[in-house]
């Protein structure tokens, strides 16, 4: 028995709830919240960075209901943001989470972006993330 009725809800409220469990298992936190925000403002990142046809074809990739949180507040039209190094893709992270709940920004970004990575196809992973600058990019690669 479906709990809204619609396969199509239930079945994205349960595939997010996976990527949250990953979530809070790569940071070994038992707060679905900062889980939830940690993952919303890393997917963020991500998708100002590589441009809209490449977010276009990652947002593809995710739960529908992970895939609106990966969309929401996202203007096309803005160019891809700049962060070259690991400092300022964090930076752009941490302005999105709510203020002082992060101890390690450094390390809850490193797992969302290994629950991402993880996630959605691998070769898929691959194509976004050749996309990164080298010093990001192997922040990607080597992330637990």
């Amino acid at each position: 028995m479906s709990k809204t009725g619609l396969a199509v809800f239930d079945t994205t409220i349960q595939e997010t709830h996976v990527w949250l469990k990953n979530m809070m298992d790569r940071l070994e936190i038992d707060d679905r919240r900062l889980a939830f925000s940690i993952l919303r403002a890393t997917l963020h990142a991500v998708r100002d960075r590589v441009g809209p046809e490449s977010a276009v074809h990652l947002g593809a990739q995710l739960p529908l209901l992970v895939r609106g949180v990966f969309y929401e507040g996202w203007r096309m039209s803005r160019p891809p943001s700049v962060e070259r190094h690991v400092a300022g893709f964090i930076a752009h992270v941490v302005r999105e989470l709510p203020a002082g709940r992060i101890r390690d920004p450094e390390n809850a970004v490193a797992g969302a972006l290994a629950v991402i990575r993880t996630m959605i196809d691998p070769g898929e992973a691959l194509k976004i993330i050749r996309m990164f600058p080298a010093e990001l990019r192997d922040f990607w690669l080597e992330s637990r």
